[in-house]
């Protein structure tokens, strides 16, 4: 069963978060951990004066699954909002739940198709992009704080 899981795709992702290294000065981050598998993901972002994320860096600790949901944020965040980020993390989870038949809009994600029937499995995905939208809500905070 777990082999079926760990798709060839899925592992070219987990293997690809070096991609986005912590940031030196990012304008927030965000630490998630998932109490179910122990996974851990810190988020940083830094958020132009339009709302729009302009760079993102992480550090995951996470399984197979966690990490490839943390490169697919990586990849296709920049450019976002904070709350097209969250819409895109609520469409991951009612999709993984079953309630809708699509992930959304966000690139990649049907890769995690295989995890749909294991629940346990969800926190570990969804875990990037919620400390993503967390990263993202103080870093937008702090600017208009700022302004």
């Amino acid at each position: 069963m777990s082999s079926a899981l760990y798709t060839t795709d899925i592992l070219r992702l987990a293997a690809s978060t070096f991609e986005f290294p912590r940031l030196a000065k990012p304008g927030a981050s965000a630490e998630k951990r998932s109490p179910v598998c122990g996974s851990a993901i810190t988020v940083d972002i830094v958020v132009e004066a339009s709302g729009r994320i302009s760079a993102v860096g992480q550090e995951v600790k996470a399984c197979a699954l966690g990490q490839a949901s943390a490169t697919l944020l990586g990849r296709h965040i920049t450019g976002q909002t904070a709350a097209a980020v969250e819409a895109a993390k609520d469409q991951l989870q009612d999709w993984l739940s079953g309630a809708t038949e699509t992930p959304g809009n966000w690139p990649g994600l049907s890769v995690f198709e295989p995890a749909r029937r294991l629940s346990a499995r969800h926190p570990a995905i969804l875990l990037p992009f919620e400390a993503a939208v967390q990263a993202a809500k103080y870093a937008q905070a702090l600017k208009q704080t700022a302004d």
